[in-house]
């Protein structure tokens, strides 16, 4: 009878465990592609932004910096890396996010 219990007991442990286990990955995918969907949002604004500055004052901005003073873009600097290359400003600039290691 003992031993019985003790069976019951470990199952219900491994039960337990497999289905934390499935709910701790699935929160994690979850959160991947939100950080995923934030990089690619965050990508979109960069380029949404220039393009208006171009539309409007008829030159690609020269910075990042000026995108976030004059045209309202925010970045999240302890978060993400802007790379931002101009060439000419009538060429629409090279623009790229990149996450930082540990920038959570």
């Amino acid at each position: 009878m003992k031993k019985r219990g003790l069976k019951e007991s470990m199952l219900a442990v491994i039960i337990f465990v497999i289905a934390a286990s499935i709910i701790y990955i699935g929160i994690l995918n979850t959160l991947e592609c939100a950080r995923e969907e934030q990089m690619h949002f965050l990508q979109k604004a960069l380029k949404r932004s220039a393009i208006q500055c171009y539309a409007i004052e008829g030159m690609y901005p020269p910075d990042v910096k000026y995108l976030e003073d004059h045209y309202g873009l925010v970045i999240d600097h302890k978060r993400y890396i802007v790379h931002y290359e101009v060439f000419a400003s009538n060429i629409m600039p090279d623009m790229t996010v990149f996450e930082k290691a540990g920038g959570e």
